[in-house]
């Protein structure tokens, strides 16, 4: 049963106020998320943050329309596509993400379902009876049998990431309880204020942009000193690769200045800016050069007699 014009009119209204009363949107995917798992998240971004789903051919069809106005909307078009919905926001992006991922549910495997994560089938004993080392066996699962029941002798990757999970796998995994998924609202890109990017972009701080802002001046004041094209950035090193320039044509000729008259002073008079730190250290050394020369004397005479005459 199609939608009635009616009800196309009212979401046609409803998607383009939330487009206008709110700067941020995020895109998130809603594939095995349950009407309950639905009915939390609202509840959790009360007063924050509307979520809106809906066919995909209305929403970008309404977005086309609004294009005219606000052409901006026009890079959420490439993301309207699969099992996605939209949350929209004016609150903090991070606290916002946080509070869409926090509600997840684990889940049974099921027969064909894509693996969103490697799966790991522990070693240890099972509690099943001998009769189905079979299935164990089929599988390619090591096991021994130990006080009458079927033990896995060592873990076992059983399903691989990205990959479907087969009847057997699912029937395994049932068998021994372990829910190896969790299901749950993901973000998918988030729109702000004209802008689309990955949500990883939110787990960037601060020191982070502050180093890659600091990286990009060095590399462009390197390339302008490199190209000899002067830059903001570039200037001041510009400025003082000049004063040196000029320090060193002062020192090669008679031209000079107040603050170079000392500098030329110093290299053509070193001795009259010599440090007296030396002579004192020179001065101790000669002082204690006696005294390490009379104790080599007193260690010398004691090493000839051993204290006793020659006739003793």
């Amino acid at each position: 049963m199609g939608v009635s014009k009616a009800n196309k009119a009212i979401y046609f209204e409803k998607l383009k106020g939330l487009l206008e009363n709110y700067k941020s949107i995020f895109i998130v995917t809603v594939d095995n998320v349950s009407s309950q798992q639905m009915h939390e998240i609202r509840v959790a971004l009360r007063g924050e943050g509307v979520v809106l789903m809906g066919k995909n051919t209305m929403v970008r069809r309404v977005i086309r329309t609004l294009v005219g106005d606000n052409p901006e909307y026009e890079r959420l078009l490439p993301y309207v596509k699969g099992n996605v919905g939209f949350v929209f926001t004016n609150a903090e992006l991070k606290e916002t993400r946080d509070k869409i991922l926090s509600n997840r549910v684990a889940a049974p495997a099921r027969a064909g379902a894509v693996a969103p994560v490697d799966v790991w089938v522990p070693a240890g004993n099972t509690g099943m009876e001998p009769g189905k080392t079979s299935f164990f066996q089929a599988l390619g699962i090591p096991t021994k049998i130990a006080r009458g029941t079927i033990e896995i002798t060592s873990d076992l990757k059983l399903v691989e990431s990205g990959t479907k999970v087969g009847a057997s796998e699912a029937s395994l995994l049932n068998l021994l309880n372990i829910s190896p998924f969790t299901y749950g609202m993901g973000v998918a890109q988030i729109y702000d204020q004209g802008q689309v990017f990955a949500p990883s972009v939110l787990d960037v701080d601060e020191k982070d942009l502050i180093d890659r802002f600091l990286t990009a001046i060095k590399t462009i004041s390197c390339i302008s000193l490199a190209a000899n094209y002067p830059t903001l950035v570039s200037v001041m090193h510009s400025l003082v690769n000049s004063y040196k320039n000029v320090i060193a044509v002062a020192l090669e000729t008679e031209y000079e200045w107040d603050e170079i008259k000392e500098l030329k002073d110093r290299i053509a008079n070193p001795d009259a800016y010599a440090s007296a730190a030396p002579v004192v250290e020179e001065t101790k050394t000669n002082d204690a050069a006696p005294k390490e020369a009379e104790k080599d004397e007193e260690e010398d005479a004691s090493d000839d007699d051993m204290g006793f005459g020659l006739f003793d």
